[in-house]
């Protein structure tokens, strides 16, 4: 798709901030409604890392690259445009002002925050550069492909006991790394759980991971010894990238996975005209979730514009027929 220039003064009835799945159908829902609509994308999809996209009804092995691109073809079709750029600041007035890090500035009638969340992985070696591969954090994403190998999972906090019986779905061999997590941070219900479902509990630090052929092949402990795993699950640190939504002073609510907007079944943020879908308004938002995001947020901006319009039509006619 070739990708168009927004000139300084440009306007769309909505900018949508956010390239990634909630962002693209939302664009190309407001495109087939012959919306003027325009997606900022810096490029920086969450799933970069997997080679494949799993649980979307027949997309499901597709990879997440070729998914965006067969997107924004789509959206493209619609006369929808596209930008490689990143939104740096958002202002709202009578319209909202977009500013891009490239020092374009278009205005909008209305918002969709799409700008997703980051990763951040645990600072032990290997674990980075395996990520996506063999190092793994979503059972549901990953599972069914390294079904019956022998798991890790690395502890970063006590929640991560879910993630260690999640797993154990799709692998009888699965051990526990607690790594800097204390033993005495599990409670009974925890233990009964992990023993209940065949989970070996490992107390120590975790050094690093063990490379053969470029396969994980073990994890390491600090006090040199090896466990032979075929699979680590890690738990990310998710951090929100909710800075526009500051700016634009959306309230916000702390979760257990980080500080999100609270928003309504459409996506609606507390600051009118402005929503936030996918990733940027929940952290358990996989691709299947946020395209339903999108479409549900574009469709009833639509409506919500053409009524708005109507009423000031009426409006209008109004004061024409009082004079």
């Amino acid at each position: 798709m070739t990708e168009k220039h927004t000139e300084y003064t440009e306007k769309y009835e909505v900018v949508v901030v956010g390239g990634g799945a909630a962002g693209l159908s939302a664009a190309l829902v407001l495109g087939r409604a012959r919306r003027r609509t325009l997606v900022v994308d810096a490029g920086e999809p969450r799933n970069a890392p997997a080679a494949h996209m799993q649980g979307y009804l027949s997309r499901d092995g597709m990879p997440p690259g070729e998914f965006l691109a067969v997107g924004r073809e789509e959206i493209a079709r619609y006369g929808v445009d596209l930008v490689r750029d990143r939104a740096v600041d958002v202002t709202h007035g009578t319209d909202f002002a977009v500013a891009l890090a490239s020092g374009r500035h278009v205005h909008a009638r209305r918002i969709i925050i799409a700008t997703g969340l980051k990763d951040e992985l645990p600072e032990v070696p290997g674990v980075a550069e395996r990520f996506g591969r063999d190092v793994l954090h979503c059972p549901y994403c990953h599972g069914w492909e390294v079904r019956d190998q022998a798991f890790g999972v690395l502890a970063t906090t006590p929640l991560s006991v879910h993630q260690a019986l999640m797993v154990s779905q799709w692998s009888k061999d699965v051990t526990f790394f607690l790594h800097e997590v204390a033993e005495s941070g599990l409670s009974d219900d925890d233990l009964r759980r992990l023993a209940a479902a065949g989970v070996k509990v490992v107390p120590g630090e975790v050094a690093g991971l063990v490379i053969e052929d470029d396969r994980l092949t073990g994890v390491r402990l600090a006090d040199g010894a090896v466990h032979t795993r075929e699979v680590l699950f890690v738990a990310p640190r998710a951090v929100p990238q909710t800075g526009l939504l500051e700016e634009l002073g959306a309230e916000l609510t702390e979760t257990p996975f980080g500080s999100y907007p609270v928003v309504d079944p459409t996506g609606l943020t507390s600051v009118p005209g402005v929503w936030a879908v996918g990733n940027a308004m929940g952290f358990a938002e996989q691709v299947v979730n946020a395209a339903a995001g999108g479409y549900r947020a574009g469709a009833f901006i639509n409506g919500e514009l053409l009524m708005s319009d109507l009423d000031a039509a009426v409006g209008e006619q109004g004061t024409t027929a009082g004079v």
